[in-house]
C-alpha cells in the first residue's frame, strides 16, 4: 500500500538557515546612508517599489537587491548620490554574499530524521552561485536526494520538482517560510503546504493562507516529524 507520503521539499532561506535579517540590517545601512535626501519610511517604501519592479529583470537574491539599492539612491537624490554611498552598497552587497550560514533551530535533527524515512528535496529560489554556497557550507547537502535552486516558485515548479519523484506532487510536501512562495502554489499542484513562519518576513513574500485540508503551519521544525507521522 503506497504512503501518502513520499517527498518532503524544504525552502533554505528562513527556513533551513538565516537569511532576511542581513537583508534587514542592510536595508537600515542604506536608509542610515540616504537620510540627509529623504526620510526612511520614504526610502523604505522607494526600495520596495523598486524591488518589486526588478524581479522580472534580476530575480531574487542579493544582487538584485544591491541593484534596487543602488537604483533606489539615484532615484531620490536626483541622480546626485556621492560615489562613496554606492561603494558602500556594493561593500554591503558583498558582505552579505560572504556572511557565514547559520542554521535556524532544530533544522538537522528534523532533516535527518526525515531524511532517514523519506526522500528529501531541496526547493529555493535565488542566485545560483549564492544558494550553492550556501547549502555547501550548511552541512545538509549529502541530506537531500535531489537540489533545485530556480528563478521562482510556481505551482508548475512544484509540478515538476515533485514530479520527478515516486508518488508525484500527490504524496508530496512543502515546508517553508513563506505563505506565497512555499506554500500556496504547493497546494495549488496538489501536494502538502506546510508553513513554518520566521520572525522576519520580506515585504514581497506575504500572502493569505489557503482554505485547504493540505495545509498546515506549525511554530517550527521541531513538529514536523510528529505532523509526517500522522499524515502516514
Amino acid at each position: 500500500m503506497a504512503r501518502k507520503l513520499e517527498t518532503i521539499g524544504f525552502d533554505a532561506d528562513d527556513t533551513l538557515w538565516h537569511n532576511e535579517r542581513f537583508f534587514k540590517l542592510t536595508q537600515d545601512r542604506f536608509e542610515t546612508l540616504l537620510t540627509e535626501y529623504s526620510e526612511r519610511a520614504h526610502l523604505h517604501d522607494r526600495l520596495i517599489a523598486a524591488e518589486r519592479r526588478n524581479i522580472g529583470h534580476y530575480g531574487f537574491g542579493v544582487k538584485g537587491f544591491v541593484l534596487s539599492m543602488i537604483e533606489t539612491a539615484i532615484d531620490v537624490t536626483d541622480g546626485q548620490v556621492p560615489g562613496h554611498v554606492i561603494r558602500e552598497l556594493l561593500d554591503a552587497g558583498q558582505e552579505m554574499l560572504a556572511h557565514p550560514v547559520e542554521l535556524l533551530p532544530h533544522v538537522r535533527d528534523t532533516v535527518e530524521a526525515l531524511a532517514g524515512t523519506h526522500r528529501i528535496v531541496l526547493i529555493t529560489k535565488g542566485d545560483l552561485l549564492h544558494q550553492e554556497r550556501k547549502l555547501a557550507q550548511s552541512g545538509l547537502g549529502d541530506l537531500f536526494d535531489d537540489v533545485a535552486i530556480v528563478s521562482d516558485k510556481s505551482a508548475s515548479t512544484y509540478r515538476a520538482a515533485f514530479g520527478a519523484h515516486p508518488g508525484g506532487t500527490d504524496a508530496a510536501m512543502m515546508v517553508g517560510n513563506s505563505m506565497k512562495s512555499d506554500v500556496v502554489p504547493a497546494i495549488e499542484a496538489g501536494s502538502w503546504g506546510v508553513f513554518v513562519p520566521h520572525d522576519l518576513a520580506w515585504d514581497l513574500e506575504a500572502a493569505d493562507a489557503p482554505r485547504s485540508a493540505r495545509f498546515r503551519e506549525l511554530t517550527d521544525l521541531s513538529e514536523l516529524p510528529q505532523l509526517v507521522a500522522e499524515i502516514g
